[in-house]
């Protein structure tokens, strides 16, 4: 159970009741220290935060038409919200960065996403391979960024950091962003230090950020410390919150390291990286709807996927509309995430791993049909041009029945939105603009 899930099901006890005493609290609190527990966040944190929720709860009153359940929602929240830190809002402005961290943080990966980031705000970016120790860490830096489309340095079996970050301060000079990705260790060593160091003295980065994996938990506070000792960090990111239970623990730990929490990743991809809002972070694991950032990811999807905006606006549902949302949607990130932001955290993982594995399908399926077919879903009711398009996309008859069905309902579900005003003015202030 992750901790979204462990704190839904802890609020979930509350929903019968209809008063809050010393006697309900101390019941909520016991689940609720479970879940904060089993997803790795310290101890003295989690008593000192449950503290002040049964504080808080036992000398105020409760408020006329609020429920019980969305009284202490409420209260959660905003202890959470302190427990994990501050919004992060970086400076739009030329920069250089030094990014640290040990093997396994996704530092690599991290460096290209962060270079996209700042490029895709018109701060054109590169970045610059100071990984002297690991194999392949040139072929992989390099290849990240084209992915991303960013400038790359790197000399190839150089073993001196400085001079590789004086060579490629002079082939950079016209990015604004310049990213330094160093050498990772498997705990921060004397070497790793002096290598930093020598980077740091050479590139004299602006910020000095550490990548940490979420899923070390409350680890992560141990780590930031020892960093900051030794180089003073401004900052720390965040790996792999996508898929583990222990994001809360780490991203707390860092919090109470008293370092800043700047961006969290949250999948492969290099769009699946964002700004650190503890409000938002809080929010999802509560179950509440995000609009802004899911407004914000359709946006990256769609500019991602090289679509216009006006294909976006749907007047008429084909396949090749379809095809053109389903493009979208695959530049999103894990359906879990999408989800999330939706609030709608609790769908099961097969559910999720199932619909995201139709997704692909369908996007295969749709792909090996003709134009005229895309654009006239009547052709595709012909037996042998559903055995056509199996063939062709890999899958199987029933794959591409299963489409057409789906694809029916949803023009139904369609249609019956588009003759129904009332819904569409209601939803109309949730609807991109894109």
């Amino acid at each position: 159970m992750d901790l979204g899930e462990g704190l839904r099901k802890a609020i979930a006890r509350l929903s019968g009741a209809t008063i809050i005493d010393a006697k309900a609290i101390k019941e909520f609190n016991k689940e609720l220290q479970k879940a904060l527990l089993g997803s790795d966040v310290e101890v003295s944190l989690v008593l000192a935060l449950t503290k002040k929720i049964e504080d808080a709860a036992l000398r105020s009153k409760l408020p006329d038409a609020v429920t019980p359940k969305d009284y202490i929602t409420n209260l959660v929240y905003e202890e959470l919200v302190k427990l994990m830190g501050k919004k992060y809002e970086p400076e739009m402005l030329p920069k250089r960065i030094l990014l640290l961290g040990l093997y396994g943080s996704g530092k690599t990966t991290t460096s290209a996403k962060i270079a996209k980031f700042y490029q895709d705000r018109r701060l054109s970016s590169a970045v610059v391979c100071c990984d002297v120790s690991r194999p392949a860490a040139y072929e992989q830096l390099e290849t990240l960024a084209k992915q991303a489309g960013v400038g790359f340095f790197g000399i190839k079996g150089e073993r001196n950091v400085a001079k590789i970050v004086k060579e490629g301060l002079a082939a950079l000079k016209d990015k604004k962003v310049i990213i330094f990705d160093s050498s990772g260790r498997n705990a921060l060593d004397k070497e790793l230090i002096v290598e930093l160091k020598a980077i740091n003295d050479q590139a004299k980065p602006d910020e000095k950020i550490l990548v940490i994996s979420a899923d070390i938990g409350q680890v992560a506070g141990r780590q930031a410390k020892e960093f900051d000792e030794a180089v003073k960090l401004t900052g720390v990111i965040v790996t792999k919150i996508d898929g583990s239970g222990k994001g809360g623990g780490a991203l707390s730990a860092v919090n109470a390291a008293n370092v800043n929490i700047g961006f969290v990743g949250t999948g492969e991809k290099m769009n699946n990286i964002e700004l650190y809002d503890s409000r938002k972070f809080v929010g999802r694991l509560l179950g509440i709807p995000d609009i802004e950032s899911l407004v914000a990811h359709v946006q990256e999807a769609v500019k991602e996927a090289n679509i216009k905006p006006e294909e976006m606006q749907i007047q008429e549902l084909n396949f090749d509309t379809f095809y053109t949302q389903l493009k979208a949607m695959s530049k999103m990130g894990p359906l879990k995430n999408v989800m999330g932001m939706l609030g709608i955290a609790d769908m099961p993982k097969g559910a999720l791993e199932e619909s995201e594995e139709k997704l692909k399908k369908y996007k295969s399926i749709i792909g090996s049909m003709t134009k005229e077919e895309r654009m006239n879903e009547r052709l595709m009711h012909d037996s042998n041009r559903i055995k056509r398009v199996a063939i062709g996309s890999g899958t199987k008859e029933q794959d591409v029945r299963g489409l057409l069905k789906d694809f029916a309902n949803m023009k139904k579900m369609m249609n019956a939105f588009q003759n129904d005003r009332d819904m569409k003015r209601r939803l109309s202030k949730f609807m991109p603009k894109m």
